[in-house]
């Protein structure tokens, strides 16, 4: 029995030994081996083709080139397929192939300018790895000449200041590129100006203030304090362009105590008994202005938080719409119901329309 119990004394002790030698900190159960991590270092550079003949060097600089220039081209065709295949209002057929050769175009020249950047960083780059060693920022005179020689390195390895067939064929690529999308954007907007188009909604003398969906009339008597109404013209069901003309027609009709209305002089006739109607139409950037506090007086753009305070003729008290909601003036008719004195007498919508 002695002689096990001796056996395990000095099994244990050269255990210990052994941890000890092996730096296992008291109280831990995990031993760290004492050699250091080897840094196994960076890959050998890959040689290839373009590096080893020139001739080979040249043809894949002309590649990358070819790719840029067919990149300008493809933009140009777009544009021209755009002016060329118009499309036409009610004309499916149009439609389709106006934008099969726009997608084409603008596809194929954002692709090539991918292919070309990834071939010339494939084959003409300098093929190595490096590593960058952090270190605290400075903004010291080493740290300037440091990025300064980082830039240097960049141009002289990309081979971007002496290609100058991929430098120019690039720069040009890039500068060609958005241009499909300049004529696009451009037709998006209306053909004649946005200033007149806009002054001019379907809001005339005597007509009739109708609910929104349901175009029924509105009496003075059915607008209590506290109600809001969503409001269209009574001769909007009319208009052939029915979509947009209503978004620049939609009002917000709602009666606060008169009381508590501050107009100025040469509006006190634009409301009727404390009943207001102004735009619906965020001055920010267009958004449907539809929500209103009872209590503040204060109608609210959910889009950008745009405020607007309807007591003091819907001023702006909040947010980045730069000018109050044009307000509709409105009288009633013979038989009570709401009609309009005129049409707005600014343009309603975002502000920027207005700049010259």
């Amino acid at each position: 029995m002695a002689q096990h119990d001796g056996d395990d004394l000095t099994a244990a002790g050269t255990e210990l030994d052994t941890l000890t030698h092996r730096h296992v900190s008291v109280g831990t159960a995990v031993a760290v081996p004492s050699g250091a991590f080897t840094n196994p270092g960076t890959p050998p550079d890959r040689i290839r083709a373009t590096d080893l003949d020139p001739r080979k060097d040249k043809t894949a600089e002309r590649r990358v080139g070819g790719l840029f220039l067919l990149s300008i081209a493809a933009s140009i065709f777009a544009i021209v397929a755009y002016i060329i295949f118009p499309i036409i209002p009610g004309n499916l057929s149009s439609v389709r192939l106006n934008n099969m050769l726009l997608g084409v175009g603008i596809s194929l020249a954002l692709i090539s300018i991918g292919l070309g950047s990834i071939y010339w960083a494939k084959n003409l780059m300098k093929d190595g790895e490096w590593e960058e060693h952090r270190h605290p920022t400075r903004g010291s005179e080493e740290t300037r000449a440091a990025a300064v020689e980082v830039f240097r390195l960049g141009n002289e390895e990309s081979g971007f200041g002496r290609r100058t067939l991929i430098r120019n064929s690039l720069i040009g690529a890039l500068v060609v590129s958005p241009l499909p999308a300049v004529v696009m954007f451009r037709d998006l907007a209306p053909a004649a100006d946005p200033v007149a188009l806009l002054k001019k909604t379907v809001w005339d003398k005597n007509v009739r203030l109708m609910r929104d969906p349901s175009n029924t009339p509105i009496k003075a008597s059915d607008v209590t304090l506290g109600s809001v109404f969503h409001v269209i013209p009574e001769t909007l069901a009319d208009s052939p362009d029915f979509l947009e003309e209503k978004a620049k027609a939609a009002v917000l009709l709602m009666r606060l105590k008169p009381e508590d209305l501050h107009v100025s002089p040469e509006r006190k006739d634009w409301n009727y008994q404390g009943i207001i109607a102004y735009s619906k139409i965020c001055t920010h950037v267009g958004c449907p202005v539809a929500l209103a506090e009872q209590h503040t007086h204060h109608l609210l753009c959910p889009c950008h938080q745009s405020q607007f305070d309807i007591s003091h003729e819907a001023k702006v008290i909040f947010g980045p719409a730069k000018r109050p909601l044009p307000q509709l003036p409105i009288t009633v008719d013979a038989e009570g119901y709401l009609i309009a004195r005129s049409d707005f007498h600014e343009p309603v919508g975002p502000s920027f329309w207005e700049r010259s």
